[in-house]
């Protein structure tokens, strides 16, 4: 399966950012932390401050990949835009989170995004983006 992971604003800070929040783990360690568990899958990792450069990964996706997880960082609870990228594309996408969203400020608990995702996981530390790509699994296996 050939996957595209996606990372939104601020998470290029991963492990310098409020570690008792998102721990310790950079977003390299999570790269390695997907290829090592699974090395039969694909990936591209992508990360953008901008909402444009993530909505035009989106958009390019179709050809290229089986399946997307996405953590949208603070657009997840903004970003009409990528939530419409992402209704438009056929590429199953599943939004992910490191911290429990609900558990947090009360902003923090709407997402914008995850109605067009085929499921969210959160709260999970690093191990959302493994719980990510086996529900892209599951998903591949009911097509």
């Amino acid at each position: 399966m050939n996957i595209l992971v996606l990372n939104g604003p601020n998470l290029n800070l991963l492990g310098t950012r409020d570690p008792e929040v998102y721990g310790s783990a950079t977003l390299k360690d999570i790269e390695h932390l997907l290829a090592g568990r699974f090395p039969s899958h694909t990936f591209t990792f992508f990360q953008s401050n901008h909402e444009g450069e993530l909505i035009e990964q989106l958009q390019k996706a179709g050809r290229q990949f089986q399946g997307i997880v996405a953590n949208w960082g603070g657009y997840t609870h903004t970003s009409v835009a990528i939530r419409d990228a992402v209704d438009v594309i056929s590429t199953p996408v599943v939004e992910v989170h490191i911290s429990n969203i609900h558990a947090r400020e009360e902003f923090r608990e709407r997402s914008v995004t995850g109605s067009v995702c085929i499921g969210i996981i959160t709260g999970f530390g690093t191990d959302s983006y493994v719980l990510g790509v086996q529900a892209l699994e599951l998903n591949n296996s009911k097509t």
